[in-house]
């Protein structure tokens, strides 16, 4: 026989349904969010992974300052062990607003168009573009854009795999997919342009390839090749696929935000579980008396756990049914758009995830599962007696804590009412503590932003900054040198990239003096590393062996980018490299008298805050996302908690209303209890949270390459405390309602 306690559990839904409604909602936001980022990065992250074999995507490529011959492409493909692809093109500015467009022939062997919409262009005069590209400056197919003086059609929006990241030179540091973009046209159309940017690149593949794409082995067969080529041909680029940037800086990005999404669901999930565990004890102080005769009546605990666990888990369910839906449609398109704000990646399909599905389904249920029935395991404990006394305290308090009768009646009413009440409000503290946390971390992004980028235009060595291919001399009497590197960290959790620079003597352009041996280091680098003056500092060469110990001198005051600063001499000799070597110019003025295909890349003011503008583009929808879910978390948790306060209070509030208290006095009571605590908590809650939010952020930098520092303003405080106190005032008039709803009959209910 079906026990009959299951024909309460659809009543009781439906009778606690706006509760429940708004719990759903949340978790079914929550769940899809969280699913539709994981099946979002496995889909792009297996697109990409599988690009390499389907669109033949080269093991590298390089340039030449001549245009070679038959003979010299036959010498390299045979004494190096490759294949060679024509792979030409153009860098073209476009007439109507500041880019470049880096033009290719469409390509038939290696590097294959991915076409997303539209088609490849047939006609000279047509033309198709990167997606990315062409969605940043508001273009689309049917367009026409000036390049070069040409008009041509917009046919199609592509994808090239040997670009899923928009960098304009493998030296830069950062790509930029609104200032420059790449594209394909027709031989004809190719030959048809202006061909005084014309590059005369070429792809290869290796005839018997590594076992590893990137790695020491792949990094030995670059350098062999390099050496070969350099023996038959003008060498004046070179960049194995192992080190393309814009081959490999997507697929080693996409999916490093997993752990922060996952944290956030379970953080949340678990204010939801202490949320129900509270509603669910405020049902059964309400229900005492019928759960102690059902336990006189033969009922074990586990039948009247598992009946009140009931109602939770069935909505737990339906929410992950829901958010799983929503979390491979919407919320995988939203998310995936979070990267495809970044990234060009090729044509991909979602991917069914059983990771997600355990992720944001499974484990949640158990966490939910767990806290309650450990809460109701504690409370249906207790003799059937103390239930049918409605008793559910374990120790019995012999009088109440008295209060000082010289304060005014009114305030001890409420303090009275806070001290009955105390676990609901410390519940709403953690509820404010979570959701206001989110919230600030959200509006952090972009006054963080804001500061690095001016920190960066702040702190330039000079105007221009020219890394060259090769050294060269120049006449400007401004110009200084300087020598730089890249290095790797060693002993720190993450690997990354570390620039290293040389400055001469006296430089009019770093503006510390350097001693003879030891460097300093940037404030940023000593920010994220906790380290200085007086400490050992061990780099690394990239795919090499080769370790540097170098002590730190100093810290220089320069934010914006993880740096080692000595003396010239000191680093060329560091770095095994002749007395005197040079590799770039720093300059207030524009150099002119050194030919462009011998820089390397020049860097200005526009370079450096590319990273900025380029996060505030990809994360911008994100951040959204975070402060509404924050709000939503927040009002959840006020509304259900105060909720639960006037109902758990009932017969209190009818008592006052039949001794002639008005409702407007109430509610005074009541409404403005549950506001000194949830005012009082968003206050209280900011210096912890400064805390907090200094360490989630550090901890999340960690995971990255480079450095924002968490510098928050005090304005962002305050429009948390403000958001947060006129939606509790939104709140408020829904509970002064719920109160006023309260019948003076009530007294005379569950009398004792």
């Amino acid at each position: 026989m079906k026990s009959p306690l299951i024909k309460r559990v659809p009543r009781e839904i439906k009778r606690e349904a706006g509760k429940y409604v708004v719990i759903a909602l949340i978790m079914i936001l929550l769940i899809g969010a969280v699913s539709g980022f994981l099946v979002a990065v496995k889909s792009l992250k297996t697109a990409f992974d599988d690009s390499f074999e389907k669109y033949n995507i080269e093991d590298g490529n390089f340039e030449l300052a001549l245009e070679p011959d038959e003979a010299v492409l036959s010498a390299i493909e045979e004494e190096g062990g490759v294949k060679l692809y024509n792979k030409y093109f153009l860098d073209s500015p476009t007439d109507d607003f500041d880019s470049t467009a880096r033009i290719f022939r469409i390509r038939e062997d290696v590097d294959l168009v991915s076409l997303l919409d539209g088609d490849l262009p047939e006609e000279d005069d047509e033309i198709a573009m990167d997606r990315l590209y062409l969605k940043n400056n508001k273009l689309s197919v049917g367009d026409k854009i000036k390049i070069s003086g040409r008009e041509l059609k917009i046919t199609g929006v592509v994808a090239l795999p040997d670009y899923s990241c928009a960098f304009e030179n493998n030296s830069d540091f950062m790509f930029d997919a609104t200032r420059f973009g790449v594209a394909v046209m027709t031989e004809e159309g190719f030959e048809a342009m202006d061909d005084t940017n014309l590059h005369y690149c070429f792809a290869w593949k290796y005839n018997d390839p590594p076992e590893e794409w990137q790695g020491k082995e792949a990094n030995d067969r670059a350098s062999e090749l390099m050496n070969v080529i350099s023996s038959k041909a003008m060498l004046s680029d070179f960049i194995p696929g192992c080190q393309s940037s814009a081959i490999n800086f997507s697929g080693n990005d996409m999916g490093g935000d997993r752990v922060m999404f996952i944290v956030f669901l379970y953080l949340l999930i678990v204010i939801i579980a202490f949320v129900f565990a509270v509603m669910t004890s405020n049902t059964i102080t309400q229900e005492a008396a019928v759960i102690g005769t059902l336990r006189a009546s033969g009922y074990t605990k586990g039948e009247i756990i598992r009946h009140y666990m009931a109602a939770p888990m069935i909505v737990l369910v339906v929410a992950s049914v829901l958010g799983n839906v929503l979390g491979y449609t919407y919320f995988r398109q939203f998310m995936g758009d979070a990267y495809l704000n970044s990234y060009s990646i090729v044509k991909s399909e979602t991917i069914w995830s059983a990771e997600a599905f355990v992720l944001t389904t499974i484990v949640p249920f158990v966490i939910l599962a767990a806290i309650n029935y450990l809460m109701l395991l504690r409370v249906i404990s207790l003799p059937p007696l103390k239930f049918l006394r409605r008793d559910l305290k374990r120790r019995q308090r012999k009088k109440a804590f008295k209060l000082n009768t010289k304060l005014h009646i009114m305030f001890r009413y409420r303090l009275r009412v806070i001290f009955q009440n105390i676990p609901n409000y410390i519940t709403i503290f953690a509820g404010i503590f979570l959701s206001s946390l989110i919230m600030l971390f959200s509006m952090l992004f972009s006054p963080v932003l804001e500061q690095a980028k001016k920190n960066t235009k702040e702190s330039m060595f000079a105007e221009h900054q020219y890394v060259l291919k090769m050294p060269v001399e120049t006449a400007e009497e401004t110009a200084e040198k300087f020598a730089a590197a890249s290095l790797k960290t060693v002993d720190t959790a993450k690997e990354e990239t570390i620039s290293v620079y040389g400055f001469i003597k006296d430089s009019r352009y770093f503006h510390t003096d350097l001693p003879d041996e030891g460097v300093y280091i940037s404030s940023a680098y000593a920010d994220k590393y906790s380290i200085g003056k007086g400490d050992k500092l061990k780099l690394k060469e990239e795919w090499e062996d080769t370790e540097y110990e170098v002590e730190i001198k100093g810290v220089y005051d320069y934010p914006s980018t993880l740096a080692v600063f000595g003396n010239i001499d000191y680093m060329n000799s560091l770095l095994g490299r002749e007395a005197g070597s040079f590799t770039g110019y720093l300059c207030n003025k524009e150099i002119t008298d050194i030919d462009k295909r011998l820089i390397a890349t020049e860097i200005t003011e526009e370079d450096l805050t590319k990273t900025s503008r380029q996060l505030e583009n990809s994360m911008g929808a994100m951040m959204n996302l975070f402060t509404s879910v924050g709000l939503a978390v927040f009002v959840l948790v006020i509304y259900l908690l105060a909720k639960v306060v006037i109902e758990k209070n009932t017969q209190s509030i009818s008592i006052a209303k039949i001794l002639g208290y008005t409702p407007a006095e109430v509610s005074g009571i009541y409404i403005r209890t549950t506001s000194i605590v949830t005012l009082l908590s968003l206050v209280l809650c900011m210096p912890i949270e400064a805390v907090a939010l200094d360490r989630l952020w550090r901890a999340m930098m960690m995971r990255y390459n480079g450095w924002l520092a968490p510098e928050i303003p005090l304005n962002v405080y305050f429009k948390t405390v403000a958001l947060g106190a006129v939606t509790y005032l939104v709140v408020s008039f829904v509970l002064r309602s719920r109160i006023n709803k309260v019948k003076l009959d009530e007294a005379l209910k569950n009398a004792e």
